[in-house]
């Protein structure tokens, strides 16, 4: 035997905001999308996904480094985002998803009175 076989590693990310939205990309090189199985539950995001050897199970493995088997991965999120209007799409190995910050989460502009003056507007 030339090598060990490989156990499932954490799945790497990167999260940012870009403007409006929350972004966050899973790297699941060699993951059929139709083992991806991504859900939301109370603001707790699940990323789940398989990745099965491509060896026919009837044949000696030789060399088995990369990971196979189920992963997983969660995050929390925080109630500033909208998880009703999620997106999520399958790319080169990487999965992407989008959450939309809540409209209440936004800056806004908020109008002041009084003083005899003119109004004057203040972000917050």
């Amino acid at each position: 035997m030339l090598g060990a076989v490989a156990r499932p590693a954490a799945t790497p990310m990167d999260a940012y905001r870009a403007g409006d939205d929350f972004v966050i990309h899973f790297d699941l090189p060699g993951i059929d999308p139709e083992s991806i199985d991504l859900d939301v539950e109370r603001n707790v995001l699940t990323v789940r996904a398989e990745r099965r050897s491509p060896a026919p199970s009837e044949s000696e493995m030789i060399v088995a480094e990369r990971p196979t088997g189920s992963f997983s991965r969660q995050l929390f999120l925080g109630e500033s985002l909208d998880t009703e209007r999620i997106e999520a799409s399958y790319d080169a190995g990487v999965l992407t998803v989008r959450i939309p910050v809540a409209e209440q989460a936004k800056p806004r502009k908020i109008q002041i009175t009084g003083g005899g003056g003119a109004p004057k507007e203040i972000s917050s």
